[in-house]
């Protein structure tokens, strides 16, 4: 058996120093419990729980999805061979310019939105709406940023209302919303007679200003304190509707976004490539895990018509 002793553990007398090691780990432990307790206590739970009068508004290109919800459309239209190579060509271009640049870039998003307004005329909304379920599980659900997802969970979990709002068509961004779980969409909405679309907009494109407008409309629809609600968005356009709330969010960040939410101290997340960006008081609920008005749309159905 003596052969064996090397498999029985010996037992050693503790060393001054070992001692001393012991003494600084669990006096280490006990600091930082008692530090994660006065964070906690100085910047309270958020989103806050059962506050019904709290809600949130999601920008959708590139804060929820990764790219423009716009041309991953166009991508599933022609793959059904609504349009000719070269309209995916140029499609292919714009999207690749705002992944890159991360930014919208509105030269761009005026000539979609042309195209779009003639070519959706004549057309039904339903038809719209179909091609959107299936192109949605083709190229949109694996574009979902895990992240901002997660931020959003946190406030569906929180029981409050949780909103996309976005210039895409008002019936692509209700389809996007309802496969996430999120309690509805506000987007560029395209006028239509009878379910057909008339190839004219109801005011303008659900873009800058006109964010901040539709979320203020729709706070008083629904009884909502603007100063309890959280915004969260990529892009400085977006400013105004960020401004409006008590909450706002810089996801993804452009330049002049990452500038201004650090100049006014509000809270940044970067999911684009793995690192965090700089950390300005984001809460732990939020952080939780790793979710143009018709533009797309119109290409498609321009060559259908045909």
């Amino acid at each position: 058996m003596a052969a064996l002793g090397w498999l029985t553990p010996r037992r050693r007398p503790a060393t001054a120093r070992s001692v001393l090691a012991g003494e600084a780990s669990a006096e280490a432990a006990r600091k930082s419990s008692q530090e994660v307790a006065e964070v906690s206590a100085a910047e309270p739970d958020f989103p806050v729980l059962g506050d019904e009068r709290a809600a949130a508004f999601f920008d959708l290109d590139n804060t929820v999805m990764q790219g423009a919800a716009l041309f991953h459309f166009g991508r599933g239209l022609y793959k059904r061979k609504f349009f000719e190579t070269r309209e995916l060509a140029r499609f292919a271009w714009q999207q690749a310019w705002f992944r890159l640049a991360g930014v919208e870039d509105p030269e761009h998003m005026q000539e979609a939105r042309d195209s779009a307004l003639s070519i959706v005329k004549g057309h039904r909304v339903a038809e719209l709406q179909s091609i959107g379920e299936e192109i949605y599980d083709e190229y949109m659900a694996e574009r979902i940023w895990p992240g901002t997802r997660a931020l959003a969970q946190a406030h569906l979990d929180a029981g409050q209302k949780v909103w996309l709002v976005t210039a895409a068509p008002v019936e692509i961004a209700t389809v996007i919303a309802r496969r996430l779980g999120l309690t509805g969409a506000l987007g560029t909405v395209a006028e239509s007679v009878d379910g057909v679309y008339t190839g004219k907009l109801v005011g303008e494109p659900l873009h800058g200003p006109a964010k901040a407008e539709a979320v203020r409309a729709l706070a008083l629809a629904e009884g909502l304190d603007l100063s309890r609600c959280a915004a969260y968005s990529d892009s400085h356009n977006d400013i105004p509707m960020l401004s409006l709330v008590g909450h706002p969010y810089a996801i993804n960040p452009d330049a002049k976004l990452r500038k201004h939410a650090r100049k006014l101290d509000w809270r940044l997340r970067d999911y684009r490539t793995g690192r965090k960006a700089a950390k300005v008081g984001i809460p732990a609920a939020a952080g939780v895990g790793a979710v143009a008005g018709g533009t797309a749309a119109a290409i498609a159905l321009h060559r259908r018509r045909r």
